[in-house]
C-alpha cells in the first residue's frame, strides 16, 4: 500500500545553495514513515511497538527550490524478522521530476523492553493493500 503526502518548500528548508537541505529530506523521510504507521496501525499496536532507523540509503536525483510542491510517497518493500525495508520517493509535484529515492531499514522494538521483536502478521497486515490481493 502506497501512502502519500505533500510538502511545500519554505525558506527554512533551504541550504546555502538555495536548494532543499539534505537534512530536511531525511526529516521528510522520517515524517512520512511515522505518518504512515500512525495513520494505519491501530492504537493498540502503536502502544506495543516502536520503530527505529537501522540504516538509510538515499539517492539524490535533482534539487528542489523555494516554493516547489514536493510529492512524497512511501511503501513497505519487505519485512523479515524485526526489520522492515521502507521505500520513500520524492518528486516535484508540478513537473514530476524525481528528486530522491531512499530505502530505510527500520527495526521494530518492543515499546516496554526496547528490545527487537519479530514483525507479526498483525503488523504486516497493516500495510497490505486489500485491493491488490
Amino acid at each position: 500500500m502506497t501512502f502519500e503526502i505533500t510538502r511545500v518548500v519554505t525558506e527554512e528548508d533551504l541550504d546555502d545553495l538555495d536548494h532543499v537541505n539534505n537534512v530536511r529530506y531525511v526529516q521528510w523521510i522520517q515524517d512520512i514513515s511515522k505518518e504512515h504507521w500512525q495513520s494505519y496501525a491501530p492504537e493498540a499496536l502503536r502502544a506495543q511497538a516502536i520503530w527505529v532507523v537501522k540504516q538509510h540509503l538515499i539517492e539524490y536525483k535533482n534539487s528542489a527550490k523555494l516554493g516547489d510542491t514536493i510529492k512524497i510517497s512511501t511503501y513497505i518493500k519487505k519485512s523479515e524478522g524485526a526489520i522492515s525495508t521502507r521505500v520513500v520517493q520524492m518528486s516535484n509535484r508540478q513537473t514530476n521530476v524525481p528528486l530522491l529515492r531512499s530505502e530505510t531499514e527500520w527495526c521494530l522494538l518492543n515499546a516496554s523492553s526496547l528490545r527487537p521483536m519479530r514483525i507479526s502478521e498483525e503488523i504486516r497486515s497493516v500495510f497490505i493493500d486489500e485491493t491488490s490481493t
